[in-house]
């Protein structure tokens, strides 16, 4: 054994490398700030003759040190804080960048897609007035099929034209006054079936409820002119056109219907053929 391993090392511990560099760090500026204090000095104080004998380095204290690594520190500090704020500034720029982009992607594809709607719902609507066209279209062809069956049963010549007139209008609008093409009012549509086969009747209701030899309800024939109301009076009139059925421009909200007797049971009726 060594004759010296029983004394104790009087080594101090070592400094780690960080603090060492700010130490250095520190003293180095106080060095510097020192000497630049000095010369300001002695510029300033030019009686005195400066040569090699009178320049000293400055002596630090520890105190000094402590101070001069402390403000080293605290400026890096603040530095880092600084880098710091600026890296959380640009994510947040970069951050509402990507939500104004994602906000402005999802406006468009809502646009998009409402626009889509609209004319989703405009091509349903263009289909189903083709629908409704297409039914008015076969419910004319049924309807000229049946008075073309009625016309079969009631016989050829004036009468049949007159079911066949008053049927060609179901569907017409109820117009007060209303003498054709489309749109009637009671009188005004018996007037012109019977103008049809060159039957000249009165314009109003109560004149045709006399135009022709009275007949009772139940010994009806297709052509004869119902009326409501009594006779020379009545205010409203109708075509029978077999079956139990009658076709009238009843009302503003119906327009010209074929309907029942029993719908409204006429009062009389009068046959002027």
């Amino acid at each position: 054994m060594s004759h010296t391993a029983h004394i104790p090392s009087h080594r101090k511990p070592r400094r780690s490398s960080a603090a060492k560099t700010a130490l250095r760090a520190g003293v180095a500026g106080g060095v510097l700030s020192t000497i630049a204090v000095a010369g300001a000095a002695g510029s300033a104080n030019a009686a005195e003759p400066v040569n090699e004998s009178t320049i000293q380095m400055p002596t630090l204290s520890a105190a000094q040190v402590a101070d001069v690594t402390e403000q080293v520190a605290a400026d890096l500090q603040q530095q880092a804080q600084q880098d710091t704020a600026a890296q959380d500034a640009a994510k947040a720029a970069k951050k509402a960048h990507a939500e104004a982009v994602h906000k402005a992607e999802a406006k468009k594809k809502a646009e998009a897609k409402a626009k889509a709607e609209a004319k989703a719902k405009a091509d349903a609507a263009e289909a189903a007035r083709a629908s409704r066209s297409s039914s008015r279209t076969a419910l004319h062809a049924v309807t000229t099929a049946a008075s073309t069956s009625s016309s079969s049963s009631v016989g050829s010549g004036s009468v049949a034209s007159i079911v066949s007139f008053v049927k060609s209008h179901i569907g017409d609008a109820y117009v007060m006054g209303g003498t054709g093409s489309s749109s009637w009012d009671c009188s005004g549509l018996v007037q012109a079936a019977y103008k049809n086969v060159g039957v000249d009747l009165p314009r109003v209701s109560q004149g045709q409820s006399t135009a022709g030899t009275q007949v009772s309800l139940s010994n009806l024939q297709p052509g004869d002119i119902l009326y409501w109301g009594s006779a020379g009076s009545a205010y409203h009139v109708a075509i029978y056109v077999g079956g139990g059925q009658f076709v009238g421009a009843q009302n503003p909200s119906t327009g010209v219907v074929e309907r029942p007797l029993d719908y409204d049971q006429p009062t009389g009726a009068v046959r002027v053929l």
